[in-house]
């Protein structure tokens, strides 16, 4: 429901972002090892083509909880081809792919303490 004479659509192709499955890791890590493997993939992502405002857009999407992460998507034009987020396009039809250690933990997580 907007507001009479809005002109605001939500796009078809727009889908609504879901938490990505659990996974696991080849081997249990720790959280520094996960952040170098996270830091690591958002320094060189932009390479792989694609918009650097898009892969910043992604990562900071991929940082947020659920509620912010689609608004980011959506007022950056990011086509959702997976709701996990770990396929997306651009509006110029360039892709991104998003390994799921960018999206959220693994189950065999070291937890320090």
């Amino acid at each position: 429901m907007g507001c009479a004479g809005s002109t605001l659509k939500v796009d078809e192709n727009s889908k609504k972002l879901k938490k990505p499955k659990a996974w696991k890791h080849t081997q249990p890590i720790t959280p520094a090892q996960l952040k170098q493997m996270r830091d690591e993939f958002w320094d060189t992502a932009p390479h792989y083509g694609g918009q650097k405002e898009i892969w910043d857009a992604l990562k900071v999407a991929a940082e947020s909880d659920l509620a912010l992460a689609q608004t980011i998507v959506d007022s950056a034009g990011i086509i959702i081809s997976n709701p996990d987020m770990t396929l997306c396009y651009d509006e110029r039809g360039a892709k991104y792919e998003l390994p799921k250690y960018v999206l959220s933990d693994p189950t065999n997580l070291i937890r320090e303490g």
